[in-house]
């Protein structure tokens, strides 16, 4: 089985057969990211819907959501709705751990946050990780099975939890909480949902702000190998244009192949401080490792910053600051990602539109991730149910709602020619890429107040969109003291 949330994507009735809930409760409740992070003040309550939208009999699931008020005492009557990624992200530990992003839009809106079915407290779908999965070591039968023994695991079909349904689940809500539109905010898969919402329930949008962009019409999967590589590319050609990276660590792309080599040949063995506990254990530190690291590691300029320096120093034989990175990362995805909800949308939305005679075979093997991650896709989605889908998903969204689309130029999965590729429909769209930003600009420099002016004004006629080149990068790290002052 792959890591979760690696991508860390039939038809059904236009109306449900459940009778909807006349109002939704709201009780004065306290949301957070998890244990470390702060409470934030909202309205909580829990909504029932059904399992199947055409059948009332199989059963209903309840879908946790929050609203957190707006600081005006008037607000305006139409929220922001942040649509988290993954997926299999919850959007409550989302917005919770982004707060800070939302608060100018927050000054004249609510914020309504629902927990996406299989997420959160959504009838969150998770399972058990195998340890040597998430370890790199790929085998088709390992896989195979430990996804049979997820899906024996499931609390619920995991047939029903595609978004097709899923944006059901929202309109339901902004009926029974009487908002008479929303502006949804949505990152990474969360653009997905945002679009389909938009397509199927149009004249219940009034704004929205795609961020990190997936163009319905592509099937994710077979480019994200290639999308990453051409990624760390790009860092390297960064480092060698700085006249400090590239004294401190001449002809990095160089080392990071030789290092390549050197753990596809024989992991390494250690023992190291797990960063969570400080406890030591042996670990075994291989390509695959390495491939998971530097791959989370790109999503973020702060920690791109790190990417030479530690390149350097795991050639020169010290691992451990690599492998603190990877094991946090992982061990934070793991928590944050529902695999079953994942694996749900990935082998109903994406899976089945894999096209073998279009994947660059020879890309993909020369990429630093490789097939693998490709493959066990492809083996999970042999055996997991595919769900409902409806039967214009993977066309364009075409409107004439205001759409604001944000990307990083350095983005290791979702580049800017996805936004390109998405926008071919929209009639009233505002293209924003950050240089050398990488995955999600919301809470990158200026994002914030463009995205307030954007909701606001439903449109960026007369605003200063050329501070996004104003953003601050961070400079690459020389030591571990930080970069030069």
């Amino acid at each position: 089985m792959t890591r979760p949330g690696t991508l860390l994507l039939t038809m059904i009735a236009l109306g449900p057969a459940f009778p909807a809930a006349s109002a939704l409760e709201l009780e004065d409740c306290r949301i957070s990211a998890g244990p470390a992070f702060p409470g934030i003040n909202a309205r909580c309550g829990m909504f029932a819907r059904p399992l199947n939208p055409d059948d009332p009999d199989a059963g209903t699931i309840e879908l946790k959501v929050a609203v957190v008020p707006a600081l005006n005492l008037e607000p305006e009557p139409d929220p922001v709705v942040p649509l988290a990624g993954g997926p299999g992200q919850g959007a409550i530990s989302f917005y919770s751990a982004q707060w800070h992003a939302f608060e100018y839009v927050r000054r004249n809106r609510d914020i309504l946050l629902v927990d996406q079915r299989g997420t959160g407290e959504s009838a969150r779908l998770d399972c058990a990780i195998d340890d040597e999965l998430i370890d790199g070591k790929y085998s088709e039968s390992a896989t195979i099975q430990a996804t049979q023994e997820c899906l024996e695991s499931l609390p619920h079909d995991p047939t029903w939890f595609t978004t097709s349904v899923a944006v059901q689940d929202l309109e339901a809500v902004r009926e029974a909480l009487a908002y008479p539109q929303l502006n949804l905010y949505g990152v990474s898969y969360g653009t997905r949902v945002a679009q389909h919402y938009a397509r199927r329930y149009p004249e219940s949008v009034r704004t929205v702000v795609l961020d990190g962009v997936v163009p319905p019409q592509l099937a994710l999967g077979p480019d994200i190998a290639v999308q990453a590589q051409q990624a760390l590319d790009r860092i390297f050609d960064r480092c060698a244009e700085d006249a400090g990276c590239s004294d401190r660590f001449p002809d990095i792309a160089a080392t990071f192949d030789k290092l390549k080599s050197k753990l596809s040949g024989k992991p390494v063995k250690l023992r190291a401080a797990d960063p969570l506990t400080g406890h030591y254990e042996s670990v075994e530190f291989g390509r695959n490792e390495l491939a998971a690291a530097l791959r989370l590691l790109a999503y973020h300029p702060n920690t791109i910053a790190m990417i030479p320096l530690l390149i350097a120093e795991a050639d020169g034989g010290n691992y451990r600051p690599l492998v603190a990175q990877f094991r946090m990362n992982m061990s934070e995805l793991s928590d944050a990602i529902a695999l079953g909800m994942h694996n749900a949308v990935m082998c109903t939305e994406d899976a089945p539109f894999y096209d073998d005679e279009l994947v660059d075979r020879d890309a993909l093997a020369s990429s630093y991730i490789g097939p693998m991650q490709l493959e066990a896709l492809k083996a999970i989605c042999s055996v997991w149910p595919a769900g409902p889908i409806d039967p214009d998903f993977k066309l364009p969204l075409n409107t004439r709602t205001p759409v604001l689309m944000l990307s990083g130029s350095a983005d290791p999965i979702t580049p800017p020619e996805y936004a390109d590729m998405a926008a071919i429909g929209l009639k009233r769209a505002w293209l924003l890429t950050m240089p050398d930003q990488g995955h999600g600009q919301l809470a990158v420099g200026c994002t914030p107040r463009l995205i307030e002016r954007f909701v606001s004004s439903a449109g960026l006629e007369g605003v200063d969109i050329d501070c996004r080149n104003r953003n601050f990068v961070m400079p690459f790290f020389l030591d571990f003291s930080g970069p030069l002052p």
